[in-house]
């Protein structure tokens, strides 16, 4: 077994050359307070509607908490690694290829590596994205944005961080 798939505690904050914090190996959040900071961040501000933060940065893993205005969309979004998306505030609606959802506050869906989607907010709404992908997939690599129709600036997270990649 290569050493390079085994999780050591501690590992986690490795390498981030941007806020290593999160990687820490205990990360603790307020929900509440953090959804409050991202309603006051200058990008809820912007015409796409929406504000997002990265709680949690690991090497395979990532947590963002994004928070979206009524009737906004994401629109062609792909992960190559598997994702859940766990409302916490509002309704939104998940389009696949050949299926759509609505999560309400409280619901939870886990999606397969690889599938396109769009997530649009039917009321003002706040969820949890969790992306996992296997160790030496370089995490840009893993999620795109299929129709690039938004500034690079709204693909940014509060922090600065790449969440979404375009795809040429």
């Amino acid at each position: 077994m290569s050493t390079q798939a085994v999780c050591k505690p501690g590992d986690g904050g490795k390498g981030l050359t941007r806020l290593p914090d999160l990687g820490k190996p205990l990360l603790q959040f307020n929900m509440l307070q953090e959804i409050d900071q991202l309603r006051k961040k200058e990008s809820w501000l912007r015409e796409t509607g929406r504000s997002s933060k990265t709680l949690v940065k690991y090497p395979d893993f990532r947590v963002l908490l994004v928070a979206m205005k009524a009737n906004t969309v994401m629109t062609g979004h792909r992960a190559e690694g598997r994702i859940t998306i766990h409302t916490l505030l509002g309704r939104l609606r998940l389009s696949l290829p050949d299926h759509v959802t609505e999560i309400a506050a409280g619901q939870l869906v886990a999606l397969d590596c690889g599938i396109t989607h769009d997530i649009k907010a039917v009321n003002e709404s706040a969820f949890l994205l969790t992306i996992a992908w296997p160790r030496g997939v370089p995490a840009l690599a893993t999620i795109s944005h299929a129709r690039p129709n938004e500034q690079a600036s709204a693909r940014m997270d509060d922090d600065g961080s790449p969440i979404l990649n375009e795809q040429s």
